[in-house]
C-alpha cells in the first residue's frame, strides 16, 4: 500500500472594511448593525449581540444599547466598520 500525503491550505477570509457614516453624535449598537445592513431587524440585532458575535473596538460587546461614536470600530462576521461623522 502506498501512502499519499495531501497538503491542504486554508485561506483566511478577508475582512471587509468600510466606513459607517453617521450624522448624529452617536448611534446605538443595535441601530448601527441595522443601518450598516448587517441585520434586517432589531430582533436579529439583539440575537447576534446576545450571542457574542459583535465586537466594538476589538472587544466582544453584549450591550445592545451601547453608544458608538466616531472613531469606534464595529466588527460583525466578515465586515468591519469604522464610524465616521458625516457633516
Amino acid at each position: 500500500m502506498s501512502s499519499k500525503v495531501v497538503k491542504v491550505t486554508a485561506k483566511a477570509a478577508a475582512m471587509e472594511k468600510k466606513e459607517l457614516k453617521i450624522k448624529t453624535d452617536f448611534i446605538k449598537l443595535d441601530a448601527a448593525l441595522k443601518f450598516a445592513g448587517e441585520v434586517g431587524t432589531g430582533g436579529e440585532a439583539k440575537m447576534v449581540i446576545a450571542d457574542g458575535r459583535v465586537f466594538v473596538n476589538g472587544e466582544k460587546c453584549l450591550e445592545r444599547g451601547k453608544k458608538l461614536y466616531p472613531g469606534d470600530v464595529l466588527r460583525f462576521g466578515r465586515s468591519e466598520f469604522a464610524l465616521v461623522k458625516e457633516n
